[in-house]
Parts: structure tokens; C-alpha cells; sequence
């Protein structure tokens, strides 16, 4: 007895996966290196929980609107395609369904059977075959900006909400080390954990991350140490 193929795939992850990961490693690297910054400039335990508890608030409200602002362009593209389908479908039928026919024929259909399937799949869903198979638009890829906004929004926080409590706990050069190794050894871990869920190998993502996340906290922690010292 044959049993029904199961398959599963992980394109349908890819919008808040990027959004989410992007929004994460954001909150780790900025505030950690906030942190780091602030603290190699010799400045107070209060002052820099204040300014890492305002770049997690702020930084969260950044990436909500920054991804909101973005998507919702898309979403506008996309709308206005879907309402120009629409309206050639209504008047422009023929000539929609010669390039239906075109763009079958391209992809390796002979003549006839382009016909056919494109006869077919316009009596079955005209908008939405045209959308898929002339525009690219599918349910995959359809913008939804208040969906990135909160995973963007709540990634940041998860990832800033570690410096801020460890820059509660621990002061001075402490601090900067406790912060500097809980940091890398969470974006590598995000890194993982991003490559797992799409997918994909996990060697690069984490050495990515890790290295730029070093080299953020390190070009911050040089400048705050200049700057205390100028204080100084």
C-alpha cells in the first residue's frame, strides 16, 4: 500500500524569520556594545543601566517602525500590481492570456499544452495565476507589515534584555567582559539557530555573526575608552 508523500518546506518561515533574526542579533550587537561603550568610559553602574535600558526601548521602537515603514511600501506594490492585473484581466483579456501562454511556452511547454494549462489554471483562479506566474506574488511573499513590526519589536527586546540585566549585576571592567563573552556566545547561538530553522548549514551564519558582533563591541569599547580617558 503506497503512502501519501510528505513534504515540508521552510520558504513559508522566510518573512519572520528575516525579521525576527535581523530584529535579535540588532538587540544583542547594539546594546551589548551601548553597554561595553558606556562602560569602558568609567561611567557610573546607574548611568549605564539607564543607557542600556533606553537603547533597548528605543532600539525596539526603531526596528518596529523601520520595518513597518518598509513592509508597508511592499504591501503597497503589491497592491497596486494586484488592482493593474485585475483591471487588464477585465479588459484586456486576450492579450493577458497570449503572455500566460508565452510564459509557459518559456518555461518548456509545448504549444499546445501551454494553451491548455493556461485555459485551465485562468478558469481555476485567473488573478492568481497571473500574480504567481507573471508577477511572482504568491501568499509566501505577501507583505505583512504589522507581523514584521512585532517580531522586529520582540526579537530586539529578547536580544537587548541580556546587557541590560547583566549591566544590573556587574560593574565596571567586569561588566565589559561579562557582556563582551554572554553577547558572542548569544549571537552564535542565534546564528544556529537561524540556520536550523531555514534550513541551511550552520558554519557561516554563526561565524558571521559573531565576527561582527566582536568587532562592534570593540570599536565601541576603543571609543569609550578614548573618551574617558579625555574626561579624565
Amino acid at each position: 500500500m503506497s503512502r501519501m508523500h510528505d513534504e515540508s518546506h521552510r520558504i513559508d518561515r522566510v518573512s519572520w524569520l528575516r525579521a525576527a533574526v535581523l530584529g535579535a542579533n540588532d538587540g544583542i550587537v547594539s546594546t551589548a556594545s551601548l553597554v561595553v561603550g558606556v562602560a569602558a568610559a568609567a561611567t557610573s553602574q546607574q548611568t549605564i543601566l539607564l543607557t542600556a535600558f533606553a537603547g533597548l526601548v528605543a532600539g525596539a521602537m526603531s526596528m518596529a517602525a523601520g520595518e513597518y515603514v518598509s513592509v508597508s511600501s511592499q504591501a503597497d506594490s503589491e497592491k497596486a500590481e494586484r488592482a493593474k492585473e485585475a483591471w487588464e484581466l477585465e479588459h484586456q483579456p486576450k492579450a493577458e492570456r497570449i503572455e500566460l501562454i508565452s510564459i509557459y511556452k518559456n518555461r518548456g511547454l509545448t504549444a499546445d499544452l501551454a494553451e491548455q494549462v493556461a485555459d485551465q489554471m485562468t478558469a481555476h483562479d485567473a488573478l492568481g495565476t497571473h500574480l504567481r506566474d507573471e508577477l511572482g506574488l504568491s501568499k509566501h511573499y505577501s507583505a505583512r507589515p504589522l507581523q514584521a513590526a512585532f517580531a522586529s519589536a520582540l526579537a530586539f527586546a529578547a536580544g537587548a534584555i541580556l546587557p541590560v540585566i547583566l549591566a544590573a549585576l556587574f560593574s565596571g571592567q567586569m561588566l565589559i567582559w561579562v557582556v563582551s563573552g554572554a553577547a558572542l556566545v548569544l549571537l552564535a547561538a542565534l546564528g544556529a539557530t537561524g540556520a536550523i530553522l531555514g534550513g541551511a548549514p550552520i558554519g557561516r551564519p554563526v561565524i558571521r555573526v559573531t565576527f561582527w558582533g566582536a568587532a562592534a563591541m570593540a570599536a565601541t569599547a576603543a571609543i569609550g575608552s578614548i573618551f574617558g580617558a579625555a574626561v579624565a
